[in-house]
């Protein structure tokens, strides 16, 4: 999820990761993570503190102001889930790849920028 800032408002949240703000805390399913001082008083939540609890990598691009909140953890090593999503780049000849075509096998994504 890309952030302009360290709050967001709930129901984007909501939309874009699948955990709900709620009294007993951030819930996905039948899982609740008690999250006090996630919810702001202006109802808002708080990034940083959603991150540290659900186990999510937050990281900053200082030169564009943006942040990145990436997908929940367990314990912060391991992905909640191993589903990548379907990616369609050019192949070595040009011609479009969907990463989906490899669905079922394990796969390795190498990624490289210059920056």
């Amino acid at each position: 999820m890309l952030l302009d800032s360290l709050t967001v408002d709930d129901g984007a949240f909501a939309t874009a990761t699948g955990w709900a703000a709620k009294p007993e805390g951030l819930c996905k399913g039948d899982v609740c993570v008690p999250a006090p001082g996630a919810r702001r008083d202006d109802g808002a939540l708080d990034v940083t503190v959603v991150a540290d609890r659900l186990g999510m990598p937050l990281v900053h691009d200082e030169a564009r102001g943006r942040w990145a909140l990436g997908p929940a953890t367990v314990g912060g090593r391991a992905l909640t889930t191993a589903e990548a999503p379907d990616l369609e780049l050019p192949d070595r000849d040009g011609n479009p790849f969907g990463l989906s075509a490899l669905h079922g096998r394990k796969v390795l994504v190498v990624a490289w920028a210059s920056w």
